[in-house]
């Protein structure tokens, strides 16, 4: 397979360090961004992956590799989305084919692949606290060597930016931080920042009258000492009320641009310059999302990753097509949304928001349907939470859908502003349990041990396609606290599911009895269980299986009556063992005199890297193999009573 791979152009393979790209002139860095460029779009056509970030920040990747002395010089990458080119030129272009695949390379800057890696990243807007550290701990050494740091437009909505930003700029520490404003995250970007930015970068008037300004002060130059600071007050006063950047001067940052993201000679000549200037810095460059693949650059938010290989130059997918007898299975995500509208249908007082997730989290359809009540508030999970419990107070039914691992960030707002209050919240909570290739910042692995301590507080998954619409349903008129239901990445089982049906609170179903052994599991991996029970049946083999469907409250009547027949349980969740499902269940077995053995499968106390979602099941042992093997064990054993 990889003498089938891509091969990069002639002045890409002749670099394997940015020692090597140092070595070219000036005049030759527009042909290695072409052959970079090209690199990345043929690669990701046949191995997949994220590139639209990357295609539009060639140019500036290029050049900093070129200007900085890397890796002694820091440079801190925001949403690892974008630092393809970085990883080609940093010597592992040849490892690039096994990108985000199974024992191959991250898809994100990680510490422990290069020293070119200077801080793992997967989550946005965190490059610029990352950088202020590295800063000081520069400081501190007495070393010289300098930090720069990239996000992107849509990172800048996040309050950890700025927060950053209002540290460094009172602390006038030695940064640069290079804003790439391209108008995308992955979804448009919304806000009054977007706004802030587009009036910046599209205004000639303010742009050409800074230049007109500047020529005019320099007249001042020859007078006498009290004109001279007449002239130096008039400057910072028009030029911060007239000219771009005011917002980022206001925060202690000198501001250069905006200025063409694709011109690599040009952002050479800036960055050269800039490294001689002390102090906080910021350079405002505007690039294209998806620049050099025209599909990209026209649908910006569908080309931010594909999984599967297409056609390099029509963009069109070269995945064998599926029969059209053949109906694939909807995505989670998409039976979430479609059940929304239908509930928003019927009920006016339903809204829903989404920290730039529209799409990712299937928020569209309702955002189309019911404008007025569906919110994109941009990256800002900690605003999203909150936000949603101000609509709560207020008497509105509010559904909050965010991936679970951007929810770890809105932590305190679940505690203080939503349960401590006990308002109604529903959290649909995508992308839980182990999500595959964007691996260990993308797992949603968490979420059940970091909520089952938070009091009002509902915790349920489903295990196909119609509870998961009746979990909606209920959700929607439960008062008593918040709900969180978690469902995974990935298609669901395909029934057909229609209507919504109220579901009892904190109740299971037995599926199947057996003898000796059963299994409780919790949400969409219980179709394990189906298969391997199925597996075993032929070996003379029966377990019994309970779809739990709630973490909290447990259903303690179902989990007495389990361990009245049985010797033997086995808990089955897509989540962390430490404090998740199965921890619930010990918890309340363990006050019971006489019970079952009781064996915890779930996520191990370790970080789990990337792969598919099968492939990461089976190495932890809870695939189909590993629980058919631990069945087996159990039920092979004899009885035992603790």
């Amino acid at each position: 397979m990889e003498s089938l791979q891509p091969k990069p152009g002639t002045l890409l393979a002749s670099i394997d360090s940015p020692a090597d790209l140092k070595k070219l002139n000036p005049e030759q860095l527009q042909d290695v961004c072409d052959e970079l460029r090209q690199y990345i779009i043929d690669q990701v056509s046949v191995n997949g992956g994220h590139f639209g970030a990357s295609l539009g920040v060639v140019e500036l990747t290029t050049a900093l590799h070129y200007v900085y002395d890397t890796p002694k010089d820091l440079l801190v990458w925001d949403v690892g989305h974008q630092a393809y080119g970085h990883k080609i030129l940093t010597g592992r272009r040849d490892q690039f084919h096994t990108n985000r695949q199974y024992g191959g390379l991250s898809g994100f800057p990680k510490r422990s692949e290069s020293e070119y890696d200077t801080f793992g990243v997967g989550h946005s807007s965190t490059s610029i606290s990352a950088a202020l550290g590295m800063a000081v701990a520069r400081d501190l050494d007495q070393s010289d060597k300098k930090v720069v740091a990239v996000i992107g437009d849509g990172a800048m909505t996040a309050g950890l930016a700025f927060e950053a930003m209002n540290n460094a700029g009172a602390m006038n520490s030695d940064i640069l931080v290079i804003l790439n404003d391209n108008n995308m995250s992955i979804d448009p970007n919304v806000g009054a920042l977007k706004e802030y930015l587009a009036d910046i970068t599209t205004s000639r008037t303010f742009n050409k009258m800074r230049d007109e300004i500047y020529d005019m002060l320099g007249h001042f130059k020859s007078a006498g000492e009290k004109m001279r600071k007449v002239a130096s007050k008039l400057e910072n006063a028009v030029t911060a009320a007239l000219t771009p950047g005011g917002l980022f001067r206001a925060l202690g940052f000198k501001y250069y641009g905006p200025t063409d993201g694709h011109d690599v000679e040009g952002l050479r000549s800036i960055l050269e310059d800039l490294k001689e200037v002390k102090g906080p810095k910021l350079l405002h460059i505007v690039t294209v999302k998806g620049k050099g693949f025209g599909p990209a650059e026209k649908e910006q938010t569908k080309w931010h990753a594909s999984s599967s290989p297409f056609d390099k130059i029509t963009g069109k997918s070269l995945a064998k097509p599926v029969s059209a007898t053949i109906q694939p299975a909807p995505k989670y995500q998409d039976v979430f949304g479609e059940a929304l509208v239908e509930l928003a249908e019927q009920d006016e007082e339903i809204v829903s928001m989404t920290p730039a997730m529209p799409s990712g989290s299937s928020l569209l359809p309702m955002m189309k349907a019911f404008p007025e009540r569906a919110f994109d508030v941009g990256i800002a999970e900690q605003h999203a939470v909150t936000f949603a419990a101000g609509l709560a107070a207020e008497g509105k039914k509010p559904f909050c859908a965010i991936y679970s691992s951007f929810l770890q960030r809105g932590y305190d707002q679940l505690v203080h502003d939503v349960a401590i209050q006990k308002l109604p919240v529903v959290f649909c909570i995508d992308r839980a349990g182990l999500v595959g290739a964007d691996g260990p910042t993308h797992h949603g692995l968490y979420d059940v041990a970091f909520m089952r301590t938070i009091p009002n507080m509902v915790i349920s998954s489903p295990l196909n396609e119609q509870d998961l619409r009746d979990m909606m349903f209920t959700a929607s008129n439960f008062t008593e606290g918040s709900w969180a239901i978690r469902y995974p990445r990935g298609r669901a089982t395909g029934m057909k599911a229609e209507g919504f049906n109220e579901m009892a609170i904190g109740k299971g179903i037995e599926l199947k009895q057996g003898d000796e052994v059963a299994v409780l599991s919790f949400g969409p991996i219980g179709k394990y269980v189906t298969q391997a029970s199925e597996k075993l049946e032929q070996e003379g083999i029966r377990i019994g299986h309970y779809d739990m469907r709630f973490a909290k409250p447990l259903d303690a009547e179902l989990i007495d009556k389990v361990c009245e027949a049985y010797d033997h349980i086995i808990t089955l969740e897509d989540g962390a063992k430490m404090g998740g499902f199965g921890s619930a269940v010990a918890e309340y077995i363990a006050e019971k005199s006489d019970s079952p053995t009781l064996k915890i499968m779930g996520v191990p106390d370790r970080i789990v890297e990337h792969g598919t979602q099968e492939e990461l099941h089976d190495e932890i042992g809870i695939g189909v193999q590993g629980l058919t093997e631990t069945i087996r064990t159990y039920y092979h054993q004899k009885e035992i009573k603790v």
